[in-house]
């Protein structure tokens, strides 16, 4: 057992704090990943944004500029390895540092599975899988020994979909099992802890265009009988960045009402 003596924060609230750090989000130019930005910079952090629309990645940055942090807007395609270099790069060029890498970036599909197009399949595993393990790949590079990794899986990954979402479910539930594998490769040799988290049907736009039944047998299955805010995602990704979970490695907190543990 180590004897090392760590310093102890004056009071619980600093665990939670950010202040000095620089986290890379992609997918920031909306919904999870722009809100994800900005609970971050709240927290104390400067942000990198990263997602495929500038024009959409600049209102991001300015809700984190408003709050007093600096933020970088990197236009990134997650599916290019070369990109994500490039994105770690530029972070350093302009923070000197690399502290928190949220892997937000994703995209969804729905097809039966007889009927599913191959390159609909690969285009979702393309995004959600591997350009996650592409940009977790290039920050690990450059991050020092305390930074955190979180991967935004789904319940999906966890439990049976109401939709047929083969690719879809197939990537989340991957993303879990590339974080246990990336946290046993470098939570105790490079000091990197790499955690999961895995929502339910959150509040935002994307809500509006669900089929209302779909919804429906969602919520008949959650126990706490509704969908999450924005703000209930947030405090998950800032807790698993934060000191506050600095003995939490390898995990996957799941954030979706009781559903997938029902």
């Amino acid at each position: 057992m180590s004897t090392t003596t760590r310093s102890e924060p004056e009071s619980v609230l600093d665990l939670f704090r950010l202040t000095g750090s620089v986290a890379v989000v992609t997918g920031a130019g909306s919904g999870l990943g722009a809100g994800f930005a900005r609970a971050l910079a709240e927290a104390g952090a400067d942000i990198v944004v990263a997602g495929r629309r500038r024009a959409s990645l600049e209102s991001a940055a300015a809700s984190v500029t408003e709050l007093g942090r600096r933020c970088l807007v990197v236009p990134t395609d997650v599916t290019d390895p070369d990109q994500c270099t490039a994105l770690a790069d530029a972070t350093i060029a302009a923070f000197g540092r690399l502290d928190i890498l949220v892997n937000n970036a994703g995209v969804t599909h729905a097809a039966p599975a007889t009927r599913e197009r191959p390159e609909d399949f690969r285009a979702v595993i393309e995004v959600n899988l591997l350009g996650a393990y592409w940009a977790a790949q290039a920050c690990a590079r450059v991050m020092e020994a305390g930074s955190s990794i979180i991967n935004v899986s789904s319940m999906l990954g966890l439990i049976t979909s109401v939709l047929p979402q083969a690719a879809y479910a197939a990537s989340k539930a991957g993303l879990i099992g590339l974080t246990r594998d990336l946290s046993n490769q470098w939570s105790g040799r490079k000091g990197i802890r790499v955690n999961a988290i895995a929502p339910g049907f959150v509040d935002t736009d994307m809500i509006g265009e669900m089929p209302a039944e779909t919804l429906a047998e969602f919520l008949r299955g959650c126990p706490l009988g509704r969908t999450a805010t924005q703000r209930e995602i947030d405090a998950a990704v800032v807790f698993l960045a934060a000191a506050a979970s600095s003995y939490i490695t390898g995990s996957t907190l799941a954030v979706d009402g009781g559903t997938s543990g029902h």
